[in-house]
This record gives C-alpha cells, sequence and structure tokens, in this order.
C-alpha cells in the first residue's frame, strides 16, 4: 500500500467516524420527530445519494454488474440478502431512536463491544486465529462487561443489539458476497417502502412540514442526515479499499469514541464507576491496536 493512499485512507476514514457522529448529535437535536420518521428520510436520501455517486465512478459500476450477475445466476441469494437488509434497517433506525430516547451511551457501549465481538465472530466463522493479544483483548473486554452488566443489573437491549447483530450482518454479507457499497444500496433499495410509508405517516408527512414554521428548520436537519449518511457510507468504503486491513480496523475505534463524547454533550452522564467498565475495554482496544500492526493471516489460516 502506498503512503499517499494510505494517508488519504486514513483521511477518509476519520471523516467518516466524524460525519456518523454528526448524524448521531443531529439526530439527538430533533424533538418533536419521531425516530421512524427520520430513518424514513435517512433511507429516501441516503439512497438517493448514492445513487448520484455510484453510476460514476468505475469500481462502483464495477460492483453494480458484479451484484446484478450473482443474483442472476442465483435467485435464491435474494432470501439472505433481504435478511442482511432487515438487521442494517434496525440498526439504522436504532441509531436514529437511541439519541432521542436517552439510550446515546448505551449505543455507544455497543460500538465499542464491536470490534472485539467481530473478534470473536471471525474465529467462529471463519476459522480466524487469536493471537495472544487478542486472547487478551477479549480476557479485558469481558471484565468491563462483566462490570457493566453487574453494576447495571444487564447490559441494555441496544448494546446487545449493536454488539450481536452486526456481527451476524457482517458475516452473512461476507457468506454470500454481498459486502460492497452496490450491495448496501441494494438494501436500502429494499427498505425504501418502509421508509416512504414511515414519512407519510409520520406527524409531518411528506412535505416535512415545511408550512408549520418552525419545523422547517428540522427538515433540513433530517435533510442533512440523509445526505451525510451517504457520503460517509462512501467515504468508509474508499477507506477500506486505500488501508492495510490493520490500520482500517484500527481507525475504526474513533467513532464510538465521538459516539461517547456526543451521548455526553446531549446530557448524559458517566460516573466514576464508567472507569470500570471502559478502562478495561479502552486497553482491549490499545491490544487489538497493536496486534493490527503486525503482519495479517489471510481467513481460515
Amino acid at each position: 500500500m502506498s503512503t499517499p493512499n494510505a494517508g488519504r485512507g486514513a483521511a477518509v476514514s476519520i471523516a467518516a467516524s466524524a460525519l456518523f457522529a454528526a448524524i448521531f448529535l443531529i439526530a439527538g437535536s430533533l424533538p418533536g420527530w419521531g425516530s421512524g420518521e427520520i430513518f424514513g428520510w435517512r433511507v429516501v436520501l441516503t439512497l438517493l445519494t448514492l445513487a448520484l455517486i455510484v453510476p460514476f465512478v468505475a469500481w462502483g459500476r464495477a460492483e453494480v454488474r458484479t451484484l446484478l450477475v450473482r443474483v442472476r445466476r442465483r435467485p435464491a441469494l435474494l432470501l439472505p440478502g433481504a435478511f442482511a437488509a432487515g438487521l442494517v434497517g434496525v440498526q439504522l433506525w436504532l441509531f436514529m431512536w437511541a439519541p432521542l430516547n436517552g439510550m446515546a451511551l448505551s449505543v455507544s457501549f455497543g460500538y465499542f463491544l464491536l470490534p472485539l465481538t467481530m473478534v470473536l465472530a471471525g474465529r467462529l466463522f471463519f476459522g480466524d486465529k487469536l493471537s495472544p493479544l487478542r486472547k487478551l483483548a477479549v480476557a479485558a473486554a469481558g471484565l468491563g462487561v462483566l462490570h457493566q452488566a453487574l453494576s447495571a443489573g444487564g447490559l441494555a437491549w441496544p448494546t446487545l443489539l449493536v454488539c450481536l447483530a452486526y456481527p451476524i450482518y457482517f458475516v452473512l454479507r461476507r457468506k454470500i458476497g454481498f459486502d460492497t457499497l452496490a450491495a448496501f444500496g441494494a438494501e436500502l433499495l429494499a427498505m425504501l417502502p418502509l421508509g416512504i410509508y414511515l414519512i407519510v405517516a409520520g406527524p409531518h408527512g411528506a412535505s416535512g412540514g415545511v408550512s408549520g414554521g418552525p419545523s422547517n428548520g428540522g427538515l433540513w436537519a433530517v435533510l442533512v442526515i440523509g445526505v451525510l449518511g451517504g457520503l460517509a457510507m462512501v467515504l468508509y468504503l474508499l477507506a477500506s479499499k486505500w488501508l492495510p486491513l490493520s490500520l482500517f480496523g484500527l481507525l475504526s475505534y474513533v467513532e464510538p469514541v465521538l459516539l461517547v463524547g456526543v451521548s455526553l454533550f446531549l446530557g448524559e452522564v458517566l460516573g466514576f464507576s464508567a472507569l470500570l467498565t471502559y478502562g478495561p475495554i479502552l486497553l482491549a482496544l490499545v491490544f487489538l491496536g497493536i496486534d493490527g500492526r503486525r503482519p495479517s493471516r489471510t481467513l481460515g489460516e
């Protein structure tokens, strides 16, 4: 990997994380807007944003052609593809719902755990080797999770939904060969009827309440969420193409840190005991970061 590509990859990865955090912040600053309504606008506008980008870049057109050929040859792939669309649809909705309902920290904690549950998923489904550092990372994270479970009477359901359902989504996409931006666009297309329904049935309707005065600012915020969602996914994919896998994984930890910051900005509180939860998790991420700098093995080795 050349230095210019690595530098650009790091820049777009951090930019993608910043855009996702901005979406989280904007969604949490929209009282009077339901999460379903915001989700609907995000689906419609993210799909529109991708439609204005993917067909005009060579790799995007290649992904679309590959996807269509695979589906034409094996129509049965549409079934797991629809299931994947359902999984990611729930995640997109949760990302809108949590900051509006005082659960932003729970979702952020789920994203802190996600890299570690992905390590376990790789081991379980692809036979990835767990190096000593990865084993230490899993053990350290386990201590943080145990403390959180004991102090809070269990892990919150948004935390579990993020750190357990997302690995299923990623594993399924890789198994069926749908781990591309074109496939994500197809998933959004499958969600489009639901998104349109939620917009029309929402309190602001298809017009976003433009004639309602104050809600007009909310409409612009929702439009921004949709466009930023599409741009963030494009940048995320570019980062995955330009960066070595180890550095790409390490930079993915920027997002949950930013999400915690957004959660605190929105008024949620971290007590002193949170050090016993987040401390081991951060230590686990350090172990993974160090391990990621070592030469990686291919899947199944």
